[in-house]
């Protein structure tokens, strides 16, 4: 079955479309730490769609990629798991969503 948003170790992956985003994917991802979602960095030098599928593989519930428009917005693109694309928002917006989910999930557990 699905496994609960909460339970997973990972919940968020940050993709870099290119290493020159690196420092403001780490950024985003302190962002997430201090509202206690569970990010990482995919900044392996590899072209973006191959971190699309490595990272779908691994069945983390959401990939943030970002690039220029992003890092000059503030913003992330957003891919949920088996939903794909979800548009652009700020960080600071995609950290709320994804905050009432889990809580959501919880209350309902």
């Amino acid at each position: 079955g699905k496994f609960p948003l909460w339970l997973t170790p990972e919940q968020v992956v940050i993709l870099p479309i290119s290493e020159k985003f690196n420092e403001y994917a780490e950024q985003v991802k302190m962002y997430l730490k201090v509202h206690e979602i569970r990010a990482i960095v995919d900044d392996r030098n590899e072209k973006i769609g191959r971190k699309i599928r490595d990272n779908e593989m691994k069945r983390i519930p959401y990939m943030l990629i970002v690039g220029e428009k992003e890092a000059e917005n503030g913003e992330v693109s957003v891919r949920k798991q088996g939903e794909g694309d979800k548009g652009t928002m700020k960080f600071e917006e995609f950290a709320k969503i994804l905050n009432e989910e889990v809580q959501n999930m919880i209350n309902k557990w």
